[in-house]
């Protein structure tokens, strides 16, 4: 198994690099989060997925170890392949991935374009225990206040603030008040934004 390569980059775009090690160019498949957190530089480390199949041999490339577990995670569950999982993980970044699957949240995984509510339910249904267990999360905690915050967002949303934004805020609050109420959430985001 190839584990990671680090050489010198050619070639980028939004679904693949080339990289020259030692004089042979690697073609490795990416994900938009992986394209923008690549340097420009010349000089690059991607940690790698060798997927083998009959008829080929393709590399997949990951910014980071968390990119590429979540990446694992996600194709070990029927139905949902390598270039399913690489969408998944160029629309939405690997914690919000990972948060999704801790916190039941089917409508995270669904948003993703080619992702149906049947298979977003495997996705949850077959990974929850598995990243509450490898990440240490506590499942009350993580489900309440992420509800929470999906409410307190959806409420700053209506009220014409940027989403961005607000979720940044939230988070903050969360952050301070891991069991904070979504009233609570929405009047110190108030305050804040």
């Amino acid at each position: 198994m190839i584990t990671h390569i680090q050489g010198r980059l050619v070639e980028k775009s939004p679904t693949d690099v080339v990289i020259d090690c030692n004089g042979i160019g690697y073609f490795v498949n990416i994900s938009f989060h992986t394209f923008s957190q690549l340097p420009d530089e010349e000089n690059v480390k991607v940690f790698t997925h060798l997927l083998v199949r009959e008829d080929s041999h393709t590399l997949y490339g990951f910014s980071t170890h968390l990119e590429r577990e979540i990446f694992r995670l996600l194709i070990s569950v029927s139905g949902v392949g390598a270039n399913t999982a690489r969408t998944m993980l160029s629309s939405l970044s690997p914690d919000q991935v990972k948060e999704a699957i801790a916190s039941n949240d089917i409508g995270v995984i669904q948003s993703v374009k080619g992702i149906g509510l049947k298979t977003a339910q495997r996705v949850v249904l077959d990974l929850k225990d598995k990243v509450l267990k490898v990440y240490g999360l506590d499942d009350v905690s993580t489900v309440s206040s992420n509800t929470n915050k999906n409410e307190a967002l959806s409420a700053l949303e209506t009220l014409g603030f940027a989403r961005k934004q607000a979720e940044k805020v939230c988070d903050k609050i969360i952050k301070e008040d891991p069991q904070a109420s979504v009233e609570t959430i929405i009047k110190q985001a108030l305050k804040n934004l």
